[in-house]
């Protein structure tokens, strides 16, 4: 390379898009080490007339875009995403619709304090020192979420979830390969099978990952075969069983149970799994591990860390529920204008495990 080439390569550092080619940009966030990749711009616009309309909307209209944004090359097999939308909720600051490799999710803890941390960083809401309060509008309701600030700066970010209950407790489901295993089904924004690891004979350690993503997978099927019913109270578009949630205790002094959540098609949560630990609130009150204001810290498959505490009691529906609070931290990694080359053999990408 001649010392001129080099010099042009210096100077040209932006590509000029073709007028033909379609972009979407993001900015790249991680929840705890989960990522989190926020479409900002360039989205085509939706049809309807709530959250749950705009979300059967993308389903039916602008799933390629989905996968092109989610799948390899762009992305991966455990990459996660949103769409940035306007509030339908009159006390929302705007609305969001998350999506994954397998399609878009109800409710997502780690996408909600990532972008509660984003927008106080944005300056998309007023700042206020030292709690900057946002009401993020998600597919499962209104979620309120809290911001920590300290001279300008986002310290963590928490939330209030939507009311979280138990489904079924200490259910006997036969699950293939693993024989018959006791279980219990809550709902923290979305519906999980709650399974304690060591009866299901798996270490929550990185090393075991294949194995966990076969056993959760396993155990979703399972359920879903059992024919056991998954309906929320007021909504038919929120009643399906979502992902499967491994507990354990932890080695980590101060930290009280280790969580691994396999969700979508096999994807293995890097964080603790916001609505997954917002179900776990609901699960231990009923259990009685956890009383009104009691809080409990658990940690990830990669050692990140949630707290998260029953704030109140509640009726919702025929269902005794809590009003869970979880906190965590994120951090913004960077930002993408991803490219749709008409030409592209590879528009709706592909994954590889």
């Amino acid at each position: 390379m001649s010392s001129s080439t080099f010099q042009r390569i210096k100077d040209l550092k932006s590509f000029k898009r073709p007028a033909t080619w379609s972009a979407i940009k993001t900015i790249e966030m991680h929840t705890g080490g989960e990522p989190l990749r926020v479409v900002v711009d360039g989205f085509p616009s939706l049809e309807g007339d709530s959250l749950l309309a705009n979300r059967r909307y993308v389903k039916e209209n602008y799933d390629h875009l989905r996968k092109l944004l989610m799948f390899e090359p762009r992305g991966h097999a455990d990459m996660y995403g949103c769409i940035m939308l306007p509030p339908f909720h009159e006390e929302a600051d705007f609305s969001v619709i998350f999506m994954h490799n397998e399609g878009y999710s109800t409710m997502c803890g780690h996408a909600v304090i990532a972008l509660t941390k984003l927008a106080v960083e944005m300056g998309w809401v007023e700042i206020k020192e030292p709690i900057t309060s946002i009401n993020i509008e998600a597919p499962c309701g209104l979620v309120r979420a809290y911001a920590q600030v300290e001279e300008g700066r986002v310290i963590a970010t928490g939330f209030h979830g939507v009311p979280s209950f138990v489904l079924a407790d200490n259910v006997q489901i036969d699950v293939k390969g693993m024989g018959k295993l006791k279980m219990d089904i809550a709902y923290g924004g979305a519906f999980y099978a709650y399974v304690d690891a060591q009866n299901a004979g798996i270490e929550l350690i990185p090393e075991n990952y294949p194995e966990i993503i076969e056993a959760g997978r396993a155990i979703k099927q399972a359920v879903i075969n059992s024919g056991l019913k998954i309906e929320h109270p007021f909504e038919a578009d929120l009643g399906f069983l979502y992902g499967t949630i491994f507990m354990d205790t932890s080695p980590v002094a101060g930290v009280d149970s280790r969580n691994v959540c396999v969700f979508a098609d096999g994807e293995v949560d890097r964080s603790p799994t916001g609505s997954g630990v917002s179900g776990r609130m609901a699960l231990h009150h009923q259990q009685g591990i956890l009383k009104e204001g009691e809080s409990m810290t658990i940690e990830s498959i990669v050692g990140s860390r949630f707290t998260g505490k029953v704030t109140s009691i509640i009726k919702f529906g025929p269902y005794d529920a809590v009003i869970p609070e979880v906190w965590g931290t994120a951090h913004i990694s960077g930002q993408n204008e991803f490219y749709l080359d008409p030409d592209d053999p590879f528009q709706e990408g592909f994954l590889l495990r």
